[in-house]
């Protein structure tokens, strides 16, 4: 218990991802899903990227939101899958503490940075749609690098103390981690000193920017619903809407429920808590290229000029 990094039984120090409990027998299947997932937001994301960097055309504070989405994507879903993959299709469980860490660290300040541009994408709509004519304006350049700078401090602020506490805990326990990735809650379970401290911290945390997010969102688009009702322009602008608002439900609600079960679902099962919350880093990566980017006519027309 004096060495926080020392680990029982053992000569060096590391933690033991299982995967997901439970489903053991469903591994290899499992790794076919998550890899062709990976394999789907590499390329989708990458795509995005790719023609944003190359058509001078794309160069609106959207496509930029577009820009910074896909790189935040790969982020996420690159600190979590290869490892994921490893377990279900290698069985190398194993992982050193500061990569542990270092995945924590990723996985949790990508995710509360997703949500940040998510809720800068409803802004840039309301924009677009209810002032049009101040859209150049409002969105200039400088505008941008604040939102970008205030996306990305956010993030780390939120996660530097959850990783102080996390990391200053001494781990006496076992080193085997019930779950896929360095998930922080998982992680401070194992430790001697109460980890309630952390989670609570994580969860008020997340909670905030999460319903901070989620109320602004809904404000943006119950006013660009209502300025656009009885218009000409009602049925593209509700189809603009409908898209966004799909892929923010699909990485919102399992998010949540993840975040709930993690901290509160002492009685669920094992497979249950770690499951669902491998989906929500995976899936919404997949699927975001294809509804924001794929439906966007200029990123359409970009890619087919590329290929």
């Amino acid at each position: 218990a004096s060495d926080p990094f020392h680990c029982p039984n053992s000569s060096s120090s590391f933690f033991l991802l299982v995967g997901v409990p439970g489903l053991e027998d469903f591994h290899t299947w499992l790794g076919i899903l998550f890899c062709s997932a990976y394999i789907m937001a590499l390329v989708g994301n990458g795509v995005v990227l790719l023609v944003i960097g190359l058509d001078d055309s794309l160069r609106s504070p959207m496509h930029c939101f577009l820009g910074m989405l896909a790189v935040i994507d790969l982020v996420m879903v690159t600190s979590t899958v290869p490892k994921m993959l490893s377990i279900f299709w290698l069985n190398s469980t194993e992982t050193g503490y500061v990569a542990c860490f270092v995945q924590m660290f990723l996985v949790h300040s990508t995710t509360s940075a997703e949500s940040g541009v998510l809720l800068a994408m409803a802004f840039d709509r309301y924009v677009a749609i209810c002032h049009p004519l101040k859209y150049q304006t409002v969105l200039n350049r400088w505008t941008m690098v604040q939102i970008g700078l205030a996306i990305v401090g956010r993030a780390l602020l939120f996660m530097a103390p959850l990783t102080w506490m996390v990391t200053n805990l001494s781990f006496c326990h076992s080193c085997v981690v019930p779950h896929s990735y360095c998930e922080h809650v998982a992680v401070a379970k194992l430790a001697c000193a109460d980890p309630r401290p952390s989670s609570l911290y994580s969860v008020a945390g997340s909670s905030l920017i999460v319903g901070m997010d989620m109320a602004c969102i809904a404000v943006s688009y119950g006013m660009i619903i209502k300025a656009v009702l009885g218009k000409k322009s009602c049925r593209k602008a509700f189809s603009t809407c409908g898209c966004h608002i799909c892929v923010m439900l699909l990485y919102y609600i399992p998010g949540v429920v993840s975040i709930y079960i993690q901290a509160f679902g002492s009685g669920v099962s094992a497979w249950a808590q770690v499951l669902p919350a491998d989906l929500y880093l995976t899936l919404p990566t997949m699927v975001n290229p294809i509804v924001y980017s794929m439906r966007t006519k200029q990123i359409r027309q970009a890619v087919l000029k590329v290929l």
